[in-house]
């Protein structure tokens, strides 16, 4: 076997011993790096943890960007690759490190921001993770449709509470866009109540958005659990076939 084909099965193999410990060993880097993050934002660390904070970094960021090089190496497309979702993800949970290194611009603190994109590297090495993906593509046309309807229903309860409230309340409900916030909060079913009408229709019509919100919310829900039952009958399935064989 190749080396480069040998690095492959490394890397996207969890089937062989190698790729367990090189899986686990990922997932537990990933770990360690937000650990690390959560401890950096406590106040008044001392010397001691922040160097050993700061060389945790490094080394996690440096094995990062081995296995993102490797990835890239092996890669047959590598503007695919790079471009993917989990390459987008890779890239993201190392660029932070080499872009605001030295640096403490607060234009460039934003960047680190992509340092929870190491949070979704974890996604790569978790096949329930396959199964969520399989489920969503099953349904991503009645998923299409379901949001093109709350994209309408968003902007109809926003120009109906409009209506009902501008006059009441100029200050809160001062146009459309401002009202797009009630529309998600009440929508959603949240209700945090800094937005909340006090005309009788304004009610009346916050109601029927809250119903037609319990609604919205049982639909995707529906929709996904019955992806992912079908998605692990299949795979019970196929396990049965290849025991039987």
């Amino acid at each position: 076997m190749k080396i480069k084909e040998k690095i492959r099965s490394l890397l996207d193999r969890n089937d062989t011993k190698l790729g367990r410990i090189f899986d686990l060993s990922i997932q537990s880097l990933i770990v360690i790096s937000i650990v690390s993050f959560t401890i950096e934002t406590l106040p008044n660390l001392n010397d001691k943890m922040t160097s050993f904070l700061s060389y945790t970094e490094v080394v996690v960021v440096l094995i990062f960007t081995a296995e993102y090089l490797l990835r890239l190496y092996v890669s047959d497309k590598k503007m695919s690759c790079i471009f993917s979702f989990y390459g987008m993800v890779d890239l993201f949970a190392i660029l932070p490190f080499y872009i605001a290194s030295g640096i403490d611009l607060r234009s460039i603190r934003i960047f680190r921001l992509f340092r929870l994109f190491r949070t979704f590297k974890i996604l790569r090495y978790n096949q329930a993770i396959d199964r969520f993906r399989e489920a969503f593509i099953s349904i991503k046309a009645e998923l299409l449709l379901f949001t093109t309807a709350i994209l309408f229903l968003l902007y109809f309860a926003s120009v109906g509470i409009y209506y009902f409230e501008n006059e009441a309340q100029p200050e809160t409900f001062s146009s459309v866009l401002h009202c797009l916030w009630w529309a998600v909060s009440t929508l959603t079913t949240v209700g945090y109540g800094d937005l909340y009408p006090i005309t009788i229709g304004g009610k009346v019509f916050t109601s029927i958005i809250v119903l037609i919100g319990l609604g919205i919310v049982a639909v995707p829900t529906g929709l996904l659990a019955s992806a992912l039952s079908k998605g692990v009958k299949e795979c019970g399935d196929k396990s049965s076939k290849i025991q039987q064989l």
